[in-house]
């Protein structure tokens, strides 16, 4: 049996990663299974970055945000030298099979460390959602909690004000993060890169509408793959003569205490991943899927893409033609 692993983070930090990892190292010492915190992502694993974390030194991280391990893009690791470096360091330190925590880039670098022969298990962690081979990614909710609030309390002053707002959030090339939070805060249009965008229709047109119904604000979310909200802003200011107050809401959705769902999936999912180790498997990726934790190969696991749900963007659209008819957001 496995007796010494190594966990690590990697890619852009997501609220839970330190739920993930505080159940990665207590389900290996349950099982009597050492482990080893690899600092830095995999630029540490080259760098031979590490401490040894046990039951105690992983207390009181369950709600906190960000990752005790910090996190890092690592030029080095695309490199064979850099790899083999890696592969040395843990036969070094008798690391035997590695804990990767984050997105497609981490698990890319996690299929290239296994073909070398050091198993590895990848636990997905992205504020995105945009991991092809699983429904649910830990930090999703959280970041979504954040632009939600964020949103809100916006609002009061546009409403105050009879303003148009532009908010662009993170997301990557993926919409789920805008959709989810346009469906939640009532957007009055939301833009993302999976749906191309009929500007004139599905902006202008859209607060043309609301205005008539009588509304007097207007909020338009923004996912960063689409464009620069900026841009989006002054669109909207040549075509209906408003000048829109533009609000990028940048890493702060990365940030803070992660919630119920995110603390929740992460340890289960940290549970199955050492799990998966002791009991003799390894080269796969913890994925949910229907409610249920499965493992799906690394090989596999890159191979499946992940599609923008659209019938919750109709579902957004009927609300949105609902509340031209209604006046109220």
């Amino acid at each position: 049996m496995i007796k010494r692993i190594g966990v690590l983070t990697s890619g852009g930090d997501a609220p839970g990663m330190n739920a993930a990892v505080r159940a990665v190292v207590r389900t290996a010492v349950a099982c009597g299974i050492e482990c080893i915190g690899i600092r830095r992502g995999w630029q540490g694993l080259i760098n031979g970055d590490f401490v040894r974390l046990d039951s105690s030194s992983v207390g009181h991280i369950l709600s906190r945000g960000g990752t005790i391990l910090y996190t890092a893009r690592s030029d080095d690791f695309m490199t064979e030298a850099g790899r083999q470096k890696a592969v040395s360091t843990c036969k070094m330190l008798g690391i035997e099979g590695v804990v990767a925590i984050g997105g497609d880039g981490t698990f890319r670098g996690a299929l290239e460390l296994s073909r070398l022969g050091i198993p590895v298990v990848g636990v997905p962690a992205t504020i995105d959602n945009d991991v092809g081979c699983t429904n649910y990614t830990i930090g999703f909710d959280s970041a979504c909690n954040t632009a939600i609030e964020c949103i809100d309390k916006l609002r009061d002053t546009m409403q105050s004000h009879e303003r148009c707002s532009v908010v662009e959030v993170m997301g990557r090339n993926a919409g789920f993060l805008a959709l989810y939070v346009g469906i939640a805060v009532g957007a009055t249009a939301v833009l993302v890169p999976e749906k191309p965008l009929d500007f004139e229709k599905d902006v202008v047109e859209r607060i043309r509408e609301y205005r008539l119904a009588g509304n007097t604000h207007f909020m338009i979310v923004v996912a960063e793959g689409v464009g620069s909200a900026f841009e989006i802003g002054q669109k909207i200011k040549e075509a209906l003569g408003i000048e829109p107050r533009i609000t990028v809401l940048g890493h702060i959705q990365r940030g803070g205490a992660p919630t119920g769902r995110d603390r929740e999936t992460a340890t289960r999912m940290g549970y199955h991943a050492i799990m998966a180790f002791a009991e003799g498997r390894g080269n796969c990726i913890i994925a949910t899927q229907e409610g249920g934790i499965v493992e799906i190969p690394i090989e596999e696991a890159l191979t499946r893409k992940k599609h923008l749900q659209m019938d919750r963007y109709r579902i957004m659209e009927v609300m949105q033609f609902g509340a031209v008819r209604s006046t109220a957001p």
